[in-house]
């Protein structure tokens, strides 16, 4: 079992009349990821509104700041619980087979065009033997031929544009794998947490994008960036893309500072709380999910 301290404060300046905020830095509620000791500040006199999606459990909050500063400090102790399993028996699941709510995920996207993406993606991929191993190659073959480096994307790339460039920063690898899994009809989300074992040379501790794919009935983390150390991701939003799971939307003029994150883990054995380390196992953080 993993436990992590999470600490996010977040800062902006609200100009006039005021701005409506949508954040999404809430760590989901599932069966496998439990929050307690969960405490949330903000530095004007407002009443904030969570909301929780019944389909991913990811939590949202809503407000309608002020003029002025606002800075939200928040605070949480996570446990982790994995389900693991031997990469070899993890199989593809037939496009037949997937739950309702999975299909969405095989479709392309705005910023994974996975329909233009099947020619490649046969070529490369399409004589491997199905299952996990397959969707490792994919996540092996996006970390090697791309560079992550800051700066060198923006709000428009796509994974045809980061397959062309071949630099970019996590969201771009996020996107580029997920597109060639769709591809080849293996449903893959895109998913924020934290850059959880990040080298610090990449910078302060940030969000992060990863990346689930649907096999052997759940969702199973990939890291194609290869910063973070996957047994120590918290799961905060999953959606289609980066468009789906932004950890700000804001609607009115505001300027925001970078966001400041913090991520420990606890280490206890008495209590069973060990530190988050690389295996070869397939991890998952999610409840088994089987078609109706």
């Amino acid at each position: 079992m993993i436990h992590i301290q999470l600490n996010v404060e977040l800062s902006y300046q609200v100009e006039r009349p005021g701005a409506d905020f949508v954040l999404n830095f809430h760590p989901a509620l599932t069966p496998a990821q439990g929050v307690a000791e969960e405490v949330l500040t903000l530095s004007q006199p407002i009443t904030p509104r969570l909301d929780v999606d019944p389909r991913t459990q990811g939590r949202y909050l809503r407000l309608r700041a002020q003029p002025g500063e606002l800075t939200l400090r928040y605070s949480s102790l996570v446990t982790l619980t994995h389900h693991r399993s031997d990469p070899w028996g993890v199989p593809e699941i037939p496009v037949a087979d997937l739950p309702l709510e999975v299909i969405s995920y095989i479709y392309p996207s705005r910023y994974c065009p996975s329909d233009r993406l099947g020619r490649f993606a046969i070529s490369q991929f399409g004589h491997l033997p199905q299952g996990y191993r397959r969707v490792q190659a994919i996540r092996d073959w996006v970390r090697n031929h791309v560079a992550f480096t800051s700066n060198t994307s923006n709000s428009s790339t796509s994974a045809l544009d980061t397959l062309t460039d071949q630099v970019g920063v996590c969201r771009d690898f996020a996107h580029l794998m997920i597109a060639l899994c769709r591809a080849l009809s293996i449903p893959a989300r895109m998913t924020t947490g934290t850059d959880f074992g990040a080298d610090p040379t990449l910078g302060p501790p940030d969000f992060h994008a990863y990346v689930e794919v649907y096999l052997g009935h759940r969702w199973y983390i990939f890291d194609p960036s290869g910063t973070a150390i996957p047994m120590g991701l918290i799961r905060i939003g999953v959606g289609r893309d980066a468009a789906d799971v932004a950890f700000a939307t804001i609607f009115g003029s505001v300027k925001g500072k970078p966001p400041v994150l913090r991520a420990v883990a606890i280490e206890d054995a008495v209590r069973g709380f060990s530190l988050p380390f690389h295996c070869m196992d397939a991890l998952s953080t999610d409840a088994a999910l089987l078609a109706a």
